[in-house]
């Protein structure tokens, strides 16, 4: 008809509806999966390492240069059976400091018999022990220590820095001489954690007496914890960023349109 004229809008294809919606509701159902796997990941990683790990601060400078006075450090929390030759632990014994927690290295335990020096070495039951955590250009024999025959269910520990460590060499005289029990250990520490210095290797110059303990799970919670921040982080930011799309799209589309007839 001459007079009538009509304007037609072109058809949206099928998959345009439906793609955009449906696309848009599994980017979210994603988006709040990634975000509540990631907070499970975070909390437990928190959770777990805080039944497992106590931070200490060192006061001193006696366990220089493997950790410095002022260093933050994470102990697992063990029971005294668990330690072995070579561990640095945290114990408390009223007779080394009054409530204050002390941190050294456990050099023998129950049964040993520990001297210095032979060639300049530490002596633990005959066998000289390689020690490299010593500070560069230090001697063991700088710790002169008479035969001490460690009783069982106590440990023999001594500082890194050993001129000037107030250790088991201090507590000669003491009925114990120097030992500290076992069930004195609170805790051993795995790393140095400000400043950043990570895991604590583990001492193998004690290997030839017996077996090295192994290091927590701290790494693996550490894992849990980064794993978990990126999922809340990058679920979280889905939203902003594909309205932001979407938004650019509906901008740049153009409606179509025939002629009147």
């Amino acid at each position: 008809m001459g007079g009538e004229s009509t304007t037609r809008t072109a058809p949206h294809s099928g998959g345009g509806t439906s793609s955009g919606p449906v696309g848009s509701r599994t980017g979210q159902r994603l988006s709040g999966l990634a975000v509540a796997l990631g907070l499970v990941l975070f909390l437990g990683g928190f959770g777990w390492g805080a039944l497992l790990y106590r931070p200490y601060t060192v006061p001193t400078s006696s366990m220089s240069p493997t950790i410095a006075a002022g260093d933050r450090v994470l102990a697992e929390r063990i029971d005294g059976d668990e330690v072995r030759r070579g561990d640095v632990v945290v114990f408390t014994d009223k007779t080394w400091a009054s409530n204050a927690p002390v941190v050294k290295r456990v050099v023998a335990v129950g049964g040993d018999t520990v001297s210095c020096c032979t060639d300049g070495k530490l002596t633990v039951n005959g066998k000289q022990i390689e020690e490299p955590y010593l500070p560069a250009g230090s001697l063991a024999e700088n710790k002169n220590i008479p035969t001490v025959k460690v009783p069982d269910g106590r440990l023999f520990l001594l500082g890194d820095e050993r001129e000037g460590s107030l250790d088991s060499t201090a507590h000669l005289t003491d009925a114990a001489q120097g030992t500290v029990a076992r069930s004195a250990v609170k805790a051993r520490v795995d790393a140095v954690v400000w400043p950043m210095n990570g895991m604590l290797k583990r001492p193998t110059g004690f290997e030839q007496l017996g077996a090295l303990s192994r290091p927590g799970p701290l790494g693996t919670v550490g894992w849990l914890i980064v794993a978990g921040g990126v999922l809340v982080l990058g679920g979280g930011a889905y939203g902003p960023i594909a309205k932001r799309t979407s938004g650019r799209r509906r901008t740049g589309a153009r409606p179509e349109a025939s002629g009147a007839r």
